[in-house]
């Protein structure tokens, strides 16, 4: 399987200190000795790359999506440089579709201009739609982002044009209703939730540590108590107050559609990394893993994507269900869960093949999904064959 989203670091440093980020209080420190930005030659020999790869690959679309660190932290134009520099690389035919993940502290209606004069969508990342709920982003001094942030949710609100959506990390102390409602407050149309990147050797906030790795039963599932709660809510509104990504994918999933979202079901990965210094690397969340998990040994100078496909830590996400435990290939919900993300399944000293950490949330989500699904859709007998 080609890549066919490719993330690009434009800035390596933030300007926020957010309490569970894993970036920056991981146990990877590689982007300490990178540079804090991707200089104009590396743009350029990263575009050249991509379009190397979707010629080789007669792409139709490809994502490119513009992270950090904060990739606005200098401002539009470097945003703006690499897009442009990517479209005019790439064959006329392939449409690329682009969005920078910003915290929203430095969106300013300036920048917000410029990105949507170049075709630039924008994402946000918050935790909820107010300043209590945003408490664990705070900056590097202890204070708060929020006020900066709700703005830039305003703006974006006030000009949906370029909006993208939300990115929430789950915070399960917080109470799910709260949290779901507040973001649609901000107008955004989708929300993305995201379970915190945790895995056996460090297990996910309020949870207790277990000895070993595997399915568990039974098990408390808090982060899949706090989804099913936030689905119901989403199900039972009577109309699509937004999208919400994850329940998207679970639902196509259930009347069996492929997944187009790494976080369940079995289609191969087709994402990779492009850090500032050229670096081609594997998705970031394998930063919360170990020290060099995302490496590849591997650069935009010296290496086309091609070569990346054929890294071993590339290869096994490519897999499918032949890429699972043996637990997770004799589960009746794994072509739903798809054994979950890649991260929650690492075990130190044993590696990624592992049930997820949160195997049992996930089957608690999918089923409770399943249910509602099949009282009312014409798919519910192959939601139920499959559970």
């Amino acid at each position: 399987m080609p890549f066919h989203q490719f993330v690009l670091k434009v800035h390596g440093r933030c300007n926020l200190d957010c309490a569970y980020c894993y970036i920056y209080r991981s146990p990877d420190t590689s982007w300490r000795d990178r540079p804090a930005r991707a200089s104009a030659t590396v743009m350029r020999r990263t575009a050249a790359r991509i379009a190397e790869h979707v010629t080789r690959h007669r792409l139709p679309r490809i994502r490119v999506e513009l992270h950090g660190g904060e990739p606005l932290l200098t401002g539009p134009d470097a945003v703006v440089s690499y897009v442009r520099e990517v479209r005019d690389a790439v064959p006329a035919a392939c449409e690329v579709t682009a969005t920078v993940q910003t915290n929203g502290t430095l969106l300013t209606r300036h920048t917000l201009d410029r990105l949507t004069a170049a075709g630039v969508r924008v994402g946000l990342s918050l935790d909820g739609g107010r300043a209590d709920l945003n408490a664990r982003r705070t900056d590097h001094a202890g204070r708060p982002s929020w006020p900066a942030a709700e703005a830039a949710a305003r703006l974006l609100a006030a000009h949906p044009a370029p909006y993208a959506g939300i990115l929430c990390t789950i915070d399960v102390t917080a109470d799910p209703l709260d949290v779901y409602e507040s973001l649609l407050e901000l107008c955004p149309p989708g929300i993305d939730f995201l379970l915190p990147h945790a895995h056996w050797g460090a297990p996910p906030p309020g949870t207790a540590r277990e000895e070993r790795p595997g399915r568990h039963r039974p098990r408390p599932t808090p982060y899949g108590d706090w989804l099913a709660a936030v689905f119901d809510a989403w199900w039972d509104a009577g109309r699509l107050r937004t999208r919400v990504r994850l329940f998207r994918e679970i639902a196509a999933l259930l009347l069996g559609l492929p997944s187009t979202a790494e976080a369940v079901g079995l289609s191969p990965l087709a994402a990779v990394v492009v850090d500032t210094d050229g670096a081609i690397e594997q998705v970031d969340s394998l930063k919360s893993a170990y020290p060099g998990a995302p490496a590849t040994g591997l650069d935009v100078f010296r290496h086309g994507f091609d070569e990346a496909l054929r890294h071993p830590g590339i290869a096994a996400r490519q897999l499918g269900l032949e890429g699972r435990a043996a637990e997770c290939r004799s589960c009746p919900v794994v072509r739903v869960c798809g054994g979950g993300n890649y991260v929650h399944r690492y075990a130190p000293g044993s590696g990624f093949l592992h049930p997820s950490v949160y195997c049992a949330d996930l089957e608690r989500l999918v089923r409770h999904m399943a249910d509602r699904l099949a009282t009312v859709t014409s798919g519910s007998e192959a939601s139920t064959r499959l559970l």
